[in-house]
């Protein structure tokens, strides 16, 4: 795969229809510095205000990927960004004099031929890939979905689609080489969708610049006349250039490839992906995937790089099924001996859960006093071994460790059910249930060779050294 970033050469424009908002605009692609990413402008608006191509903006999912910043917004950005992704662009100011990008043939191949004649200049920065090391799975069972990341040192893509509609059947595909295979056989894919789903898209007023020159119309049901001429007034296009054709495509257009619905849907996921800001090496495995799922998987994604990202900032040594050493969580904790109760961190889903480990021995000073005879841990200590797990989960990678701290604001339903002895590994696990902006809500549980020995909901803030 390539090693540095590449950005334009020169600055290049195209315009057409919004594909939903039926509105025209000009998008014109320009070159960018390292570490910039895709940027969208909307120049028509005052100040021109920038929206960066990050999962943290996605603000709608329906037939399309929109993202947006307060009430500025982007529509269906994902055949642009698919574009920029298969041509393995770093960075690239998106300049709109609308709210959506044109929609052209409905596929990424008028974008990437634009891009190409720009010409793509190499800069001199590595990529930051994201590499994956571990398997990460999203799966939606009410939709049927599955979409899987596995390791692999480069990137491949195999998609499958499955609508349970006898007028498409079951497709798949897979992308293999992205400097061979996406320009030719991926970018000209068109966006597609069924005749049946037509009039209740027109009725939702989100196909406004659809027309039969931009999607593929999989022809699902049979319509009379009357009916072809109610469809026509819905879409716009007059009803005598409307056919239901005998291939089962309306107009009887042909396909540039005979799966290429399923190749849609894969050209659909690289731009999504793209919305994660980094390339990534993975091998991706998609079951009935749809922006909705792609936006969801891409968090995971997401969180994955910050938890990748933060124990690089403090674990410099990697240790196979350790995420944090101890010599790691006095970096992250202000706690010493004897109140450093936990000893590695060997699970961290960010903003989800975390899982520590406690090593109890003899050794410890609470034995000399705590019934000498008969030494039990002191409950409290359990407790404040889970608050210190869960200050952990409450870091995201942009706190200053320097001058912050984690303070307890609560304990509740906390509940000791067996009492743990010198020799025991606590095993605590602490699940977030609630964020807001420094507050933190968490549920933690601690284990004895699997049994529990205490439970508590718990409650901590990070504050500045300062305040």
């Amino acid at each position: 795969m390539l090693i540095h970033q590449r950005t334009l050469q020169n600055e290049i424009s195209l315009t057409g229809i919004g594909l939903h908002t039926g509105r025209e605009c000009t998008i014109t692609f320009k070159p960018a510095p390292v570490n910039t990413g895709y940027i969208f402008v909307r120049n028509d608006i005052d100040d021109c205000p920038e929206i960066p191509a990050l999962i943290d903006h996605v603000v709608d999912v329906l037939r399309g990927t929109t993202i947006g910043i307060g009430e500025v917004k982007v529509h269906t950005t994902e055949h642009v960004l698919a574009a920029l992704y298969g041509l393995q662009i770093d960075n690239c100011r998106i300049e709109l004099s609308g709210p959506e990008p044109p929609v052209l043939d409905g596929s990424s191949r008028p974008f990437a031929e634009a891009l190409l004649s720009a010409g793509i200049a190499e800069q001199d920065e590595p990529k930051n890939y994201l590499v994956i090391d571990e398997t990460i799975e999203y799966h939606n069972a009410e939709k049927g979905v599955d979409i899987v990341a596995l390791p692999l040192d480069g990137f491949r893509a195999t998609v499958m689609v499955d609508y349970k509609n006898p007028a498409l059947g079951s497709q798949h595909s897979g992308l293999f080489d992205l400097d061979k295979e996406f320009l030719g056989e991926f970018s000209p894919c068109r966006t597609f969708c069924f005749l049946s789903e037509v009039e209740a898209l027109a009725n939702q007023g989100i196909i406004k610049g659809a027309d039969i020159d931009n999607a593929i119309v999989i022809v699902d049901k049979q319509l009379d006349e009357s009916q072809i001429q109610g469809l026509a007034g819905k879409v716009g296009v007059d009803a005598s250039h409307l056919v239901l054709g005998e291939n089962g495509i309306l107009n009887n257009r042909e396909l540039r490839f005979t799966n290429e619905p399923a190749r849609h849907k894969l050209l659909d996921l690289l731009g999504d992906l793209a919305l994660l800001g980094m390339p990534v090496k993975a091998q991706i495995l998609a079951a009935r995937p749809g922006h909705a799922s792609n936006v969801e998987f891409v968090t995971q994604l997401k969180k994955y790089a910050d938890r990748n990202k933060l124990a690089r900032q403090f674990q410099h040594e990697k240790k196979a099924g350790v995420i944090f050493d101890i010599n790691a969580i006095m970096k992250i904790l202000p706690h010493r001996y004897p109140f450093l109760l936990i000893d590695k961190i060997v699970e961290f889903k960010l903003d989800e859960k975390i899982v520590a480990i406690k090593n109890v021995t003899m050794n410890e000073p609470f034995f000399q006093g705590h019934f000498p005879g008969n030494p039990v841990m002191p409950g409290v200590l359990i407790i404040e071994a889970m608050a210190q797990t869960g200050g952990i989960i409450m870091l995201n990678g942009n706190e200053n460790l320097q001058d912050s701290v984690v303070f307890f604001m609560g304990i509740d339903k906390a509940r000791f059910r067996k009492p743990v002895l010198p020799g025991d590994t606590l095993v605590i696990e602490a699940i977030m249930t609630n964020k807001r902006r420094s507050v933190c809500q968490f549920d933690a549980k601690a284990y004895v060779r699997g049994e529990l020995v205490c439970e508590a909901s718990l409650m901590a803030t990070v504050m500045s050294k300062k305040s």
